[in-house]
Parts: structure tokens; C-alpha cells; sequence
């Protein structure tokens, strides 16, 4: 990747994270952690790869993106403002009476959101539905979806990814966000799902598993999904919960409780001292 390139995603991944840590601490309540660890995946897809545009954003032949961590809700907001389907001080309304911004992602309310998500496990096979009905249409739009390791739990994922096999959904691509935390703690504790990769390709997955914050690794994986015919594919990314902020980095505590006012200062310091260094 271009160095000129990837300093500026470097950049608005910062940007990103700044607005979710802005979000929760004005709503008082939310999910930071699993947000700030898949900020970079989201950062790569919708200012590098995804055909999307704010000035139409239900073109019919856009690329879609499914949350299915729909918790994670401030991370898509805080990219959709940055890529300019509503403004940024809008950012600042989440979860309150009357904002579009609620606690998931609602589709009929927020602007470039493709599908309503929250009730963890279902994404994945919305996304499995817009990619099929693509290749039955004869379009050329891709799907991508984000899903947490935690989540994967889920008895739904796996039905889901049997169907993506089964129906050769090769226009999909799946995320894994494994950042080895879910609201309980490790989930090596509460439910092992290791290895993801070898348990994709079992389901008849191109597996591909990288660092979730390096964007040279996420770009050559998402150009090796693109070129498999005949499969799904899953690129699962190591990643650290709280990624960017120093005190939430790699703590279950952190993945439902916004920062107070001293903690929302200390983090906004952090960020904007990144933001400095990546523009000196």
C-alpha cells in the first residue's frame, strides 16, 4: 500500500475512534471496546474498498456492509459521519430520545446503514441473503460483514456459513473482529471458538486470519477473498479490544461502559496526540 495512503486511513481510523469515544461519553452508555477494535476494518472497507455514496446511499448497485455486532454501533456511526451520510456533531446524540443514532443500527433511521442489527448471530445471514440475491440479479455489488469472536457463539453463524458454502456465495466476504474479549471475559473461557480459521474452512471457507490493524494486511486479504470463485470467504483479524486507548486496551470491563468525564478527557488527549504525530 501506498505510504501516503496508509498514513491518511491511519489518520481517519483516529478520527473514528475519537467519535466513538465522544458518542459514548455524551450518551453515557455503549459499547467503546469492540468498537475501537474494529474501527480499522471499517476504515479500510468504506474509504478504500466499498463502492458507496453518501449523495445516494441506496443506489442499488452499492456494495452493503452488515454490522452483525451490532453493539458495536458506535464504530459504523462514527464512519458513516466521517464518510458524510449525516454530520459529525450528530455523533453526539447517541442514544438519546429522538436520534437516529440509537444503541444498534436501525435502517430505516440512520443513513447508510443496510440493515437493522442487535440480536447477535442474525447479521451474518442477512449478509448471506443481499450476497445471493446479487448473483441471482446478475449485480456485481459486494457484501461484507463484520462479526465479533464472541458472537460467533452463536448457533445461527454456523447455519448461516453452511448456507454461504452450500449456495457458493463467493461475493461475500466475513470479518471475524478477534479481539479475544466478550462481555464476560476471554472467551477462551466462557466458550472456545479457536481455531476460527480451520473451523470456517471445515464449513467449506477461504479462511485467511492477519492483523486486524495493520492496513497493508487488510487490503492483500481482501484482494485474496476477491479472487476465490466458488466459496465465501473469512478474513479473521487479531485485534485488541480498546484498540487506541491506552486504559481500555485488551479489558473486558471496557466492553459496555462509556468513560466518565476524567477518562473521556484522558483518551480524547491520547487520540488527538496520535492525530498530531500521524500529521507531523
Amino acid at each position: 500500500m501506498d505510504l501516503n495512503i496508509k498514513k491518511q486511513l491511519q489518520k481517519k481510523a483516529v478520527e473514528i475512534r475519537m467519535n466513538i469515544i465522544e458518542g459514548t461519553y455524551n450518551a453515557g452508555s455503549g459499547h467503546p471496546g469492540g468498537s475501537l477494535s474494529c474501527t480499522d476494518i471499517l476504515t479500510y472497507l468504506y474509504f478504500i474498498k466499498m463502492n458507496v455514496n453518501s449523495s445516494d446511499p441506496k443506489n442499488e448497485d452499492r456494495d452493503r456492509f452488515v454490522l452483525s455486532k451490532g453493539h458495536a454501533a458506535p464504530a459504523l456511526y462514527g464512519t458513516l459521519a466521517e464518510k458524510g451520510f449525516f454530520p459529525k456533531e450528530d455523533i453526539k446524540t447517541l442514544r438519546k430520545l429522538d436520534s437516529h443514532l440509537q444503541g444498534h443500527p436501525d435502517m430505516n433511521k440512520t443513513p447508510g446503514v443496510d440493515i437493522s442489527t442487535g440480536s447477535l448471530g442474525i447479521g451474518l445471514s442477512n449478509a448471506c441473503g443481499m450476497a445471493l440475491s446479487a448473483k441471482l440479479k446478475n449485480k456485481s455489488y459486494r457484501v461484507y460483514a463484520v462479526c465479533g469472536d464472541g458472537e460467533i457463539q452463536e448457533g445461527q453463524i454456523w447455519e448461516a456459513a453452511m448456507f454461504a458454502s452450500h449456495y457458493n456465495i463467493d461475493n461475500l466476504t466475513l470479518f471475524v473482529d478477534a479481539n479475544r474479549l466478550q462481555i464476560d471475559g476471554k472467551t477462551a473461557d466462557v466458550m472456545s471458538v479457536e481455531p476460527i480459521d480451520k473451523r470456517f474452512e471445515s464449513f467449506g471457507w477461504y479462511a485467511q486470519r492477519i492483523d486486524g490493524h495493520d492496513f497493508d494486511a487488510i487490503e492483500a486479504a481482501v484482494e485474496n477473498a476477491e479472487k476465490v470463485t466458488g466459496k465465501p470467504s473469512v478474513i479473521v483479524c487479531d485485534t485488541v479490544k480498546g484498540k487506541g486507548v491506552s486504559f481500555m486496551e485488551d479489558k473486558a470491563g471496557w466492553h459496555g461502559v462509556a468513560p466518565k468525564k476524567e477518562e473521556y478527557e484522558t483518551a480524547m488527549a491520547e487520540l488527538k496526540a496520535q492525530l498530531e504525530a500521524l500529521e507531523a
